[in-house]
């Protein structure tokens, strides 16, 4: 286990002979543990003329069936039973009977489906037909008034004859949102002798195919003619409206409208049945839904890999070849015999290992806590078969430095305590948080949010911030006196002007650990947080970007890379060293050789205290600033501008190091590689001609 988080686990090329009847229950086996990478052998040969192509055909139909079956199951908002368990795959005999549970049940569910919308349909119907019944009263009653309006208004014929006012009508249902469109394009194709009355129905009505409430309007259409019947009607259908029958009698109406309202009566309870027949079946399903997919999956994943074997001529054995870790052969030879005894057969396996220079795959063993954090550092890239592997010191510099980011004891507090709940409650946790994706990755990385959450406390703690206030846990170092500088801002808490060089306000010694609280009220709070931040910041990053550096001499060493050490891994520490590390020591320097109080001499106090940015600016141009007022130099030592002018050229020296020899070396070795076989090919040429010589002399002798 520590040899596999330190870098990954020595990998061996297996070959596995199997019989035909115990192939499917090794690979079951197999696949059960996760141990075992297997190579295609039949790489040319078209993924549909496999020899387990059918069943793989068949286990795609079985999945199609339970998706529909998850789709139903959603749509009704029925909750799917997941409780953690994971079945083995079934035997192949049992596919059948998967198949026919799965066909019966799509049946049963599609035809219920399709007779609940013929019903819907007919409800939407019936109920369209009654708000037109109920409305068209109201529309007639104005009647009267429409054909003498529509008598005065007529264009006259073709023929110059008025026809009689014997108004026609035509009654239907259309959406709202088109009604605008309809009345226009109603109004000009009649030129005005169409009389159009519409109303909105209250309650929105659901589209039985969409499932999409919509909310519609019932319109009645007058006018005059069968020309214009004809028009009106072709427009009607053009703009997507149902049409509905209207009679012209009162008393004709009002049969119609209780022969329809005692159909939706019978409707709603036939609707009502069927709605409880569909749930029932679908809650039945969802108790085995889960399980179903899991089968199937594994059952389809079976036959992929098996299509990857090789078959014998004899078509009774089937060869395997795949990656296996070195310390696992008896728990995959475990797992192979365990597989031949559940198919009864008297064959048992044959496991080979084949030595080989090819390229093994990367194998991390990693458990629930190392788990997020290796899937972290892989969704940036996998590391190299046996380099060294990152995801170990990830576990502690990840969170370390979310926690020097964040740095709040209170959300950090927050943080602790919401993934300890989840570690402590993992295992009925597990099902719930698998429903959502996004609640499954943060269940996945519980411990990374855990120490997350633990260096937010430690790094909160030294900020002394807790929900953006100060804790005064040792007491204060500072004592504001009478003399201090007081600022008061729109009549709010005062604040000062905090100068450590004057001795009445500052006590000579610092707080105990962490930040003063004093400085939350102190107007130079800003100036004085960041610059401390940005110094601790450039030394974490500098101490991580050299720890980096320093565990690639690892890797060069194990894989004997003598160039990239000597071309790579010295000039990056040289480089690194002479800029950035320098930086370090010009951060350090200052804080221990200059300060504010008696203590400090002028030359060393803090205004003469160099800027460390301008100072490492300067060196990277090689000039020099005027000395302040009362310093001694812009240097914090003697020989700081030789030293910084030798380090400059030392970083500079190791730039073409780092760029030229390896790729010439490289190229030459290329050269000499493609020379070989160019050697050996005219040596055994004159070796042959040598031959034929010494044959000739002889016969001649």
């Amino acid at each position: 286990m520590e040899a596999s988080i330190f870098r990954s686990e020595e990998m061996r090329l297996a070959q596995i002979f199997l019989s035909s009847e115990a192939a499917y229950t090794c690979v079951s086996e197999l696949g059960e543990i996760g141990l075992v990478q297997f190579r295609d052998l039949n790489p040319d040969v078209n993924i549909f003329q496999r020899k387990f192509v059918n069943e793989v055909r068949r286990c795609d139909d079985m999945e199609r069936i339970l998706c529909y079956l998850e789709a139903q199951i959603k749509k009704m908002n029925i909750d799917v039973l997941n409780n953690g368990e994971n079945p083995e795959a079934p035997q192949p005999r049992e596919m059948i009977d998967l198949e026919a549970t799965f066909e019966k049940l799509e049946g049963e569910l599609r035809e219920v489906n399709d007779n609940a919308e013929r019903l819907d349909r007919n409800f939407l119907e019936l109920t369209e037909l009654k708000h037109v019944l109920e409305s068209a009263q109201i529309f007639l009653d104005q009647e009267s008034d429409a054909s003498t309006s529509l008598s005065q208004n007529l264009i006259p014929a073709e023929d110059g004859r008025n026809e009689p006012a014997q108004l026609g009508s035509v009654a239907g249902v259309i959406p709202r949102e088109k009604l605008a469109m309809f009345e226009r394009m109603l109004w000009r194709v009649s030129r005005g002798n169409a009389f159009l009355r519409h109303q909105d129905i209250a309650t929105e009505l659901k589209d039985p195919a969409t499932g999409v409430e919509i909310r519609k309007c019932v319109y009645l259409i007058f006018f005059q003619g069968e020309q214009l019947k004809l028009k009106v009607k072709k427009i009607c259908e053009g703009c997507r409206s149902t049409l509905y029958p209207c009679p012209d009698s009162a008393a004709e109406r009002a049969d119609m409208l209780r022969g329809v309202m005692s159909r939706l009566a019978d409707l709603t309870v036939i609707l009502s049945q069927t709605t409880d027949h569909r749930e029932r079946v679908l809650v039945a399903a969802a108790k085995f839904l889960r399980v179903w997919l899991i089968k199937v999956r594994k059952i389809k994943a079976i036959y992929h890999t098996l299509n990857l074997f090789n078959v014998d001529v004899t078509n009774k054995c089937l060869i395997a070849e795949g990656w296996i870790p070195a310390d696992d052969k008896d728990v995959i030879r475990d797992a192979l015999r365990k597989g031949t005894d559940k198919c009864g057969t008297s064959m048992q396996p044959i496991l080979n290992i084949i030595e080989t220079k090819a390229e093994a795959p990367t194998y991390h063993r990693t458990n629930k806590f190392t788990n997020g954090f290796q899937s972290l550092i892989e969704a940036y890239g996998v590391a190299t078969y046996r380099e060294l592997n990152p995801g170990l010191y990830t576990c502690a510099t990840f969170p370390f430095l979310f926690g020097v980011m964040f740095g709040d004891l209170g959300h950090g507090f927050i943080m602790f305590l919401f993934a300890l709940w989840m570690v402590l409650r993992e295992k009925p946790l597990a099902p719930v948080m698998a429903k959502s994706e996004i609640t499954n990755i943060i269940f996945g990385g519980r411990y990374i949010v855990l120490l997350m959450g633990m260096f937010s406390m430690y790094t909160g703690f030294i900020y002394n911030d807790v929900f953006s206030k100060s804790m005064n846990v040792f007491g204060s170092s500072w004592h504001v006196g009478p003399n201090a500088t007081i600022e008061i801002i729109d009549n709010h808490v005062p604040e000062y002007m905090l100068d450590p060089a004057d001795r009445t306000d500052y006590v000579g010694y610092p707080y105990p650990v962490g930040m003063d609280p004093i400085w939350q009220v102190a107007v130079n709070k800003i100036s004085f947080l960041n610059s401390y931040k940005m110094k601790i910041s450039i030394i974490i990053g500098v101490v991580h970007m050299m720890f980096g550096v320093l565990l690639s001499i690892i890797n060069h060493l194990y894989f004997k890379r003598i160039l990239n050490i000597f071309c790579e891994f010295i000039p990056q520490v040289v480089f690194l060293l002479a800029m950035f590390g320098w930086l370090v020591v010009l951060v350090f320097t200052k804080w221990i050789f200059y300060g504010a109080g008696p203590e400090f001499d002028t030359p060393h106090g803090s205004s003469c205290a160099p800027n460390v940015l301008i100072t490492f600016i300067n060196m990277m141009l090689m000039q020099d600033d005027d000395v302040k007022e009362n310093c001694e130099s812009n240097y914090m030592f003697e020989g700081q501008k030789q030293l910084q002018t030798a380090l400059v050229l030392i970083a500079l020296l190791c730039i073409p190091v780092l760029l030229i020899p390896k790729p010439l070396i490289l190229k030459s070795q290329a050269a000499k590689r493609k020379l070989r076989p160019l050697v050996g090919v005219i040596v055994v040429q004159i070796q042959g001609q040598e031959g034929e010589q010494q044959e000739g002399e002889q016969q001649e002798g």
